[in-house]
């Protein structure tokens, strides 16, 4: 199964949208929501190469690792097969 993490801030419009629109999709995601998990910073910027968010880190089943930084529908829509 397809495993889904979203590192975001709560005062984020996009970050509010990304995740509004994996739910209105059904798609499960962990919210990392990094002003309560600034321990997790590391690794978001880490992921996504930048210290930007929204950040989605998707693992596939065959293990291939993608991450889109930023709302990107399109991006999603291809990795998560919607």
């Amino acid at each position: 199964m397809t495993k889904v993490k979203v590192y975001s801030t709560t005062t984020c419009p996009y970050c509010h949208m990304l995740k509004s629109y994996l739910k209105d999709k059904n798609i499960l995601f962990e919210d990392i929501i990094l002003d309560y998990n600034p321990e997790k910073e590391v690794e978001a910027n880490h992921i996504c190469q930048s210290m930007g968010v929204p950040c989605t880190h998707i693992v596939k089943d065959d293990g291939k690792e993608v991450a889109i930084l930023g709302f990107n529908k399109e991006a999603l829509d291809k990795e998560l097969n919607l």
